[in-house]
């Protein structure tokens, strides 16, 4: 989509809000990324974005490591879904969607998120 990807942004932006007396603790709600996924043989190997939310926590655990009172963090999105501006062509979750059948897809890095939170 164009959109930059940026954790140390992300990080300074976490921290210029923590500065903020009247701010108690921060919740990320939406955080995510638009990569092109593609279903082959069953499977999306969405790298791309199993890298992103790996920097993005990193930044965030820095933030929260250095004082910030980080509450909670939630990946933009379980599923693929329909985007307002970009309609179905955006896919931002961790479950793939095949639109016409309905038939949903664990992605990788759905399988990542798995596999960081068991731990």
């Amino acid at each position: 989509m164009g959109w930059e990807v940026n954790a140390n942004s992300f990080y300074r932006i976490i921290k210029q809000f923590a500065a903020y007396p009247e701010i108690k603790n921060i919740m990320i709600t939406e955080n995510g990324a638009c990569y092109r996924d593609h279903l082959v043989d069953g499977k999306v190997d969405d790298q791309a974005r199993v890298a992103y939310f790996k920097a993005y926590l990193a930044a965030l655990l820095k933030a929260k490591s250095e004082g910030v009172n980080i509450t909670g963090y939630l990946a933009w999105t379980l599923m693929d879904n329909f985007e307002w501006a970009e309609g179905y062509q955006a896919r931002f979750g961790l479950v793939h969607n095949d639109f016409k059948t309905q038939q949903r897809t664990i992605k990788q890095s759905g399988y990542w998120w798995q596999e960081f939170l068991s731990k």
